[in-house]
């Protein structure tokens, strides 16, 4: 609608954005559109491939479509309403548009934490237990992982913490100082003591960035441990092929995470984490399908593969 201000304020909620910059906000808008639509094509060819090449239907490349399909949900829960208020005056969301993006933005987030524990688990059974890998990594185990990271590890945390901030009283508060709805923006629109809030969203925030990567590392502890034992450098340079990939995301991932939430507020600008949450929802899905890409020899070639046939049927 034209005229929100005509609305009760319960309805909707209206966003600062990055109003204190107006003059970035076109380069903003440009660079949003371009990442956007590279994450949407970079993460749609890794599914497709990983669906209907017969060579990549392997345990590491299933997780890595689940991974290319959580980021091409999370990037959407948000990027489009994003582009939309960067170019208009009124920067505002619905209530019911707030709740759902919190929701799935919470869901896929905490999925992202587990399920990146799950290949981690996986290349550790790679590098430590490579006979016995495909029996380890039966698809019904891939499967049942994958539902447990996208159940009760991301559903899970995101219907508790979503609920819990959303049942807090506003008091006709709408005024969120960021771009997109998050529980610590949510909590300060609160009209009553949040003590509890930020001490139960500080633990929660432990809990899905310091056991993840505290169980990588643990993984990357034997694998290292069983590599270490390899004389030979071409066994050397494939265990780094295969598990540099997947190191590169999760210092991304959680770099920027642990940066961003587990920091006291105080710490840095409300501006410079506005662009620490932009990097960190906006430029890392897109990233990672190049960093998969071009250091997975498999996918790189099932790429090619779809390029010359393409190629092919032009000519034809």
């Amino acid at each position: 609608p034209r005229s929100w201000n005509a609305l009760p304020p319960h309805l909707y909620f209206i966003l600062a954005g990055f109003s204190n910059q107006p003059e970035v906000e076109a380069l903003l808008f440009g660079l949003i559109s371009i990442f956007y639509f590279l994450t949407l094509v970079g993460n749609s060819t890794i599914i497709l491939e990983s669906c209907f090449d017969p060579c990549l239907h392997t345990p590491i490349n299933f997780f890595l479509s689940n991974l290319s399909f959580l980021e091409l949900g999370f990037i959407t829960s948000c990027v489009p309403q994003m582009l939309v208020n960067l170019i208009r005056s009124d920067r505002v969301i619905s209530h019911l548009g707030c709740v759902v993006q919190l929701y799935i933005f919470l869901w896929l987030g905490a999925t992202k934490c587990v399920l990146l524990v799950v290949m981690a688990f996986d290349r550790y059974v790679a590098i430590c237990r490579p006979l016995n890998y495909l029996t380890i990594m039966h698809p019904r185990l891939c499967f049942l992982l994958a539902a447990i990271a996208w159940g009760a590890g991301g559903l899970g945390n995101s219907v508790i913490q979503s609920t819990i901030t959303l049942r807090l009283p506003r008091c006709g508060h709408r005024h969120l100082a960021h771009f997109i709805c998050e529980v610590p923006a949510l909590i300060k629109l609160a009209c009553m003591d949040t003590k509890a809030n930020e001490i139960q969203l500080f633990v929660a925030t432990l809990v899905l960035l310091l056991l993840p990567m505290t169980l990588i590392m643990l993984s990357y502890g034997f694998i290292a441990r069983a590599v270490l034992r390899i004389k030979s450098s071409q066994a050397w340079q494939k265990a780094l092929g295969t598990c540099g990939s997947h190191l590169l995301v999760v210092t991304l991932f959680f770099g920027m995470g642990s940066v961003i939430y587990i920091q006291p507020n105080s710490s840095f600008s409300k501006t410079s984490g506005k662009f620490l949450t932009l990097f960190y929802t906006v430029v890392t899905p897109t990233l990672n399908p190049i960093i998969y890409t071009l250091r997975n020899k498999d996918m790189l070639g099932a790429v090619r593969r779809l390029l010359w046939k393409d190629c092919c049927s032009m000519k034809t």
